[in-house]
């Protein structure tokens, strides 16, 4: 199971939303501008679906949303934005691959590598850590929402490959094939989820004490807090005594 889920959690009931407001409206904005450049019906085209539907669970305004996927499509005037993918180490020797969206390709790069060194970690070449990761569909669900049992019924039913519980979450994984069919199982239950995405994942996870946790989440927080940065992913895995030291801190 993903350390980042648990520690995303522990963020998610902490999290003052409000502040972070705006500069998520702007992210969720970019990427849905990036997905309707494969066009601009959310019915056939499904990354731009799944950014619509996470746009509007942040309550993002339809008119925002709208314009946001005008601009993908050329319809409306808007800046000229490029996806890059920044792959690198942590401490420990953590694997971290960084999606990022920006107009000025070298200015993020040098922001980045900064960060991943001030972080005790380094930035590397391409292919340096991808190699390791595929795309899967990830589910988390808040642990006190429904036991273990029911998840597993409920999407092994619906077509996903792997259920994993910890005292925290349930993270469930699919093919990005099923992620439609493993969230409609879910939702049809009327079981709430706390998060879902097509994510990179590894089965080649390093497990962390408190010191590296702490490291690690470190440069993993301030890699999300970057205006630039879309999505992080990493193979570490944080024991749940450990998630819940970090979140005494």
């Amino acid at each position: 199971m993903s350390g980042h889920s648990k520690w995303s959690t522990i963020k998610h009931k902490k999290a003052a939303l409000d502040a972070k407001r705006g500069k998520s409206w702007s992210k969720l904005a970019r990427a849905i501008t990036m997905c309707a450049k494969n066009g601009g019906n959310p019915d056939d085209n499904p990354s731009l679906r799944l950014a619509v539907e996470k746009a509007k669970s942040d309550n993002m305004p339809k008119d925002t949303i709208e314009k946001a996927i005008k601009k993908g499509t050329g319809e409306i005037e808007g800046e000229s934005y490029e996806e890059v993918l920044y792959e690198g180490y942590a401490f420990g020797g953590v694997a971290v691959m960084c999606k990022a969206t920006t107009d000025n390709r070298n200015r993020t790069s040098a922001e980045i590598k900064k960060v991943f060194e001030r972080a005790g970690g380094n930035l590397g070449a391409p292919n340096c850590v991808a190699f390791q990761f595929k795309q899967k569909g990830v589910f988390v669900i808040d642990a006190e929402k429904a036991t273990e049992d029911q998840i597993m019924e409920i999407s092994l039913e619906a077509g996903a490959e792997d259920v994993s519980s910890s005292q925290l979450i349930h993270e469930i994984t699919c093919t990005p094939e099923a992620f439609e069919a493993v969230k409609k199982g879910i939702e049809e239950a009327e079981i709430e989820i706390q998060s879902a995405d097509l994510s990179m994942v590894t089965d080649n996870n390093i497990s962390l004490d408190l010191n590296g946790a702490r490291k690690v989440m470190r440069l993993i927080d301030t890699l999300e807090e970057h205006d630039d940065v879309d999505a992080v992913y990493s193979n570490c895995d944080i024991p749940d005594d450990v998630v819940a030291e970090l979140a005494k801190e």
